[in-house]
């Protein structure tokens, strides 16, 4: 039997002289910032295992690798405003580790907290309510000057370019 994939959830806030500097901080700030970002969609392989982590203890790779991830960013770049990005997950209710994630972004904690259980809701609907709430992180952060931004991250595998194949 293979090893189950793990999927790795870290949150990260960044301020920057431009929203792209923000970005990069906050995802410095998840673990990620060596990586080439490959966003999935939502869906959860059976057999996975979804660990809260902190940045340090996100995938390790190399610098440049491809990540393949689920992620959500919020930015804000007027003194005062919020920037919040949540990822929640729900797990099928056959205890296969079958899944979905969900990800939002917004101008508030309880926006992006309602989003993230409404979408989990209507998901599971449209799969005949298999699905149950596992989790989520949300991260935010206001912006007092320069610009700002949240991310949450969910990485399912890094691949070296070398894995990658050569595409000539």
């Amino acid at each position: 039997m293979s090893e189950p994939l793990t999927i790795r959830v870290s949150t990260g806030t960044g301020t920057g002289r431009t929203t792209l500097a923000a970005f990069d901080a906050a995802l410095v700030a998840a673990g990620v910032g060596d990586f080439n970002l490959v966003r999935l969609s939502s869906v959860i392989p059976p057999g996975s295992r979804v660990l809260e982590v902190d940045g340090p203890d996100q995938l390790p790779g190399e610098h440049g690798d491809a990540l393949y991830c689920v992620y959500a960013e919020a930015h804000a770049s007027l003194p005062g405003h919020e920037a919040w990005a949540g990822v929640g997950w729900s797990l099928h209710d056959d205890g296969s580790g079958a899944g979905l994630f969900v990800e939002h972004e917004g101008p508030s904690h309880e926006q992006v907290a309602t989003d993230l259980v409404h979408s989990l809701e209507d998901l599971s609907a449209a799969r005949g309510n298999a699905y149950h709430p596992e989790g989520r992180r949300i991260a935010g952060i206001t912006c007092e000057s320069l610009p700002v931004c949240a991310v949450v991250v969910s990485t399912f595998r890094r691949a070296g370019w070398e894995e990658l194949g050569d595409a000539r």
